[in-house]
């Protein structure tokens, strides 16, 4: 079967292997479109890092070395069951939890399976990944998302992520949350906070991403802080108090600062995002306002709810696909163009 394969830095190859067969437990899939994300993009440009596997040291849970297929934000259609399999049926449309995890450390034997020593991610680690023409999965990671359109249900797993942040967050129905940054993430966030009833104010300098932000109708406000005092603007929204919970979005320090400096006294912290390098905080504002800082990696049990929201219509995930391309465009029209007109986009999908 046809499939992009990662080699290493700038190295992505459409190549032609073995179809994977379906065993006991497991279901056949075939993708139909897959989204680009910013890890694909770290890992394109800058070379293989963890959890990617090496050339010469194989991922834990996978056993697999470069290449792996690419591709972890992926719809697609059922096209066999494995023996054992039920709760679904050969054509169904379903999303993959990608990942892969021993089930055996203390963090998975808590329920904390997104926080396994081993974890890995299908479509990053190994054992195939959306951009192929099938890929087999473990049932426990296969979601039907009924009549989802499938260019749409790709981007289920981002919101995932930005969904298990508010709800880890403690953010609720009247709250007013600062989002940091209006990229993919960010807007999702808001999306998630729109669809509980809370205030969303997003703090971005990009004008594309600005307008995304209010064309889209996912952020009641959005601040530039070019052009004002965001902590200022967020005690005169809040009757002085401060923003209850503040979203982590955007990975860059003057960000984490922003937000730190808004929330009310015993207000939460919430980061989402991956920083490039460690971070500072300012501890004696955290100290001082009784603050709490809370982390966030990916998601758990999170995908059933997430569904949900978008089968009910309380998420619309049509305006957040930007870009449909073929696999073969997969660096032209898809790593170039998020690398080179990143505001222009918010989700480019590719499909095989």
């Amino acid at each position: 079967m046809k499939a992009a394969r990662y080699h290493g830095k700038e190295d992505l190859r459409i190549e032609d292997v073995p179809e994977p067969e379906t065993r006991p437990g497991t279901v056949k899939i075939r993708p139909a479109w897959t989204g680009i994300c910013g890890s694909d993009l770290h890992l394109y440009l800058e070379g293989p890092f963890p959890p990617a596997p090496s050339e010469t040291q194989p991922h834990p849970m996978s056993g697999e070395t470069l290449p792996v297929v690419f591709g972890h934000e992926f719809s697609g259609v059922v096209d066999e069951l494995g023996e054992g399999v039920g709760g679904l049926a050969v054509g169904d449309a379903v999303v993959v939890e990608p990942f892969m995890v021993c089930g055996e450390c203390p963090p998975c034997r808590d329920g904390l399976y997104n926080a396994c020593v081993k974890m890995g991610f299908i479509g990053i680690s190994g054992r195939g990944g959306g951009l192929s023409e099938h890929i087999v999965v473990e049932r426990r990671w296969v979601h039907p998302v009924g009549d989802v359109p499938l260019d749409q249900a790709a981007l289920i797993e981002p919101l995932a992520v930005a969904y298990h942040g508010v709800r880890l967050s403690g953010a609720k129905a009247g709250d007013t949350v600062l989002v940091g940054g209006a990229g993919p993430i960010g807007l999702l966030t808001c999306a998630v906070l729109h669809a509980i009833g809370a205030r969303a104010v997003v703090t971005e300098v990009s004008g594309a991403r600005k307008a995304k932000a209010l064309e889209t109708g996912v952020a009641d406000v959005v601040l530039d802080p070019r052009e004002v005092d965001v902590a200022a603007r967020v005690l005169e929204l809040t009757d002085g108090r401060g923003a209850d919970v503040a979203i982590e979005c955007s990975g860059a320090q003057p960000v984490l600062d922003t937000l730190t400096h808004a929330l009310k006294a015993g207000g939460t912290l919430q980061i989402v995002a991956l920083f490039s390098a460690p971070p500072t905080l300012d501890v004696m504002t955290v100290l001082l306002r009784e603050l709490t800082i809370k982390g966030a990696i990916g998601y758990a049990d999170d995908h059933p709810a997430v569904i949900r929201l978008v089968q009910e219509g309380k998420i619309d995930l049509a305006p957040f696909v930007t870009g449909r391309i073929a696999v073969e465009d997969v660096v032209e029209k898809g790593y170039r163009e998020l690398i080179d007109h990143k505001d222009d986009h918010v989700k480019i999908v590719v499909s095989v």
